[in-house]
């Protein structure tokens, strides 16, 4: 994952690859978590928080706001969701294979016909 690159990482993950998030953030950066599906347990330098001037958010409830807003970013092309590989309905079980290995940055999508 490219480093400095992103002012906002929004992640349900965790895990192994949680050092890799925080590394792609931007000085003064925000990172926001609602899940940690890959494993609850980080590690972190704290000096990596306060010396880049990091925040983390841990979020659980949003407005009912949140969703219509975030639509409407998608639909006028000011957010586009990481899609990290489509496949074919046929192929749903190497789908689930892929997610289960966890090593993909996005969303798995599924086509269907």
């Amino acid at each position: 994952m490219p480093e400095d690159t992103f002012d906002d990482v929004v992640d349900l993950v965790a895990g192994p690859r949680w050092p890799d998030l925080i590394g792609a953030l931007r000085r003064g950066g925000r990172y926001v978590t609602a899940g940690a599906i890959a494993g609850p347990i980080v590690e972190l330098d704290v000096r990596t928080l306060y010396l880049r001037d990091l925040s983390f958010f841990g979020t659980t409830f949003q407005p009912g706001n949140i969703l219509p807003d975030v639509i409407g970013y998608i639909e006028r092309g000011e957010l586009s969701p990481k899609i990290a590989q489509i496949f074919e309905l046929r192929d749903l079980h190497t789908a689930q294979q892929v997610f289960l290995y966890k090593n993909h940055i996005g969303k798995i999508a599924i086509r269907i016909p």
